[in-house]
């Protein structure tokens, strides 16, 4: 068995304003990273447009395709502090980062792999169903989850975001769905400002654990032990997937947690663990947030190594 590495050159080619955090680098730092760990490497393919009306609207995914420019620049939510810009080359780059996801999916449900990483840019999970905020266009995990109900007909799929921002995209794209699981550690206060602990989902569905500014690693490690894993193994997924953000590191600018790459280690074991008692250690992970370009790099490497290392 095989950790898959699944990515795409057009994600690359997402270019953003020089002032937007959310840059080419990420991933090009994280590829790098990468280079020395035993992966099977697999090319994203684009997703089809019909998955991803499954969660968000049609007339909102023709109006993402009608805002790509011919030059420049357009912001689709300029009024707010995270600019959400498109260029002329995103729309391959957006429909790749949904197509890694749920590629994952099939993958390991196929059994080609044990687990796999999707090393994309754009984010997704701060897409809602008609909205795009957070540098986030359409759902990447939360399409996933869909397709794993509706490709491979799985009844309990599970969503774990470590992100330091709140998915809240995912949390809505899933709040009526009993089948999914989503379960989200972020820093609070901070932006969205969503995700306190009495959004619970329509049925009981979403477990949201609020981290205060400056939370290390010992405080997430009690959060999950105390919170987490037992949420998680009382609804025993068949399929676990990651919303990977790694800005909750110390060194990361947009936030004020102070974990470190033994804490992503520490995190992905256990939820691997997890994987291993319920979903034969099935685990599709999805990169998110992260912009510390060496932190991001270090930290990634140290989460995708643990799954390198389940997978034998």
């Amino acid at each position: 068995m095989t950790t898959a590495l699944i990515t795409h050159a057009d994600c690359l080619a997402h270019v953003t304003p020089a002032h937007v955090e959310e840059q080419p680098a990420r991933l090009a730092y994280v590829l790098r990273a990468l280079e020395g760990l035993p992966l099977e490497r697999y090319e994203a393919p684009l997703a089809e447009e019909a998955s991803i009306t499954t969660l968000h609207d049609a007339a909102y995914v023709a109006r993402i395709k009608a805002s790509i420019p011919g030059d420049g620049f357009v912001l689709l939510d300029a009024d707010t502090d995270s600019e959400t810009a498109l260029c002329p080359t995103s729309l391959p780059a957006i429909l790749h980062a949904v197509g890694a996801a749920q590629m994952g999916v099939d993958l390991v449900m196929s059994g080609a792999a044990r687990n796999a990483f999707a090393a994309i840019r754009p984010p997704g999970h701060h897409a809602e169903r008609a909205l795009a905020m957070g540098f986030c266009f359409f759902g990447n995990v939360a399409l996933a989850a869909r397709h794993a109900l509706d490709r491979h007909g799985l009844s309990r799929v599970a969503i774990v975001d470590f992100d330091v921002h709140h998915g809240n995209g995912s949390q809505a794209l899933l709040w009526d769905e009993p089948r999914v699981l989503t379960v989200t550690s972020h820093q609070m206060p901070l932006w969205p400002d969503t995700g306190y602990p009495s959004e619970t989902g329509g049925h009981e569905n979403v477990l949201n654990v609020p981290l205060a500014p400056g939370t290390g690693g010992i405080e997430m490690r009690e959060a999950y032990e105390r919170l987490v894993f037992p949420r998680l193994n009382d609804f025993a997924p068949e399929l676990l997937l990651i919303s990977a953000g790694f800005d909750a590191h110390a060194a990361d600018p947009l936030a004020d947690l102070t974990w470190h790459e033994a804490d992503y280690t520490w995190l992905t074991q256990g939820l691997c663990d997890i994987a291993d008692t319920h979903c034969k250690g099935r685990v599709v992970s999805t990169l998110e947030g992260g912009y510390d370009l060496d932190a991001l790099a270090a930290s990634v490497a140290a989460h995708v190594r643990v799954l390198t290392e389940r997978a034998g």
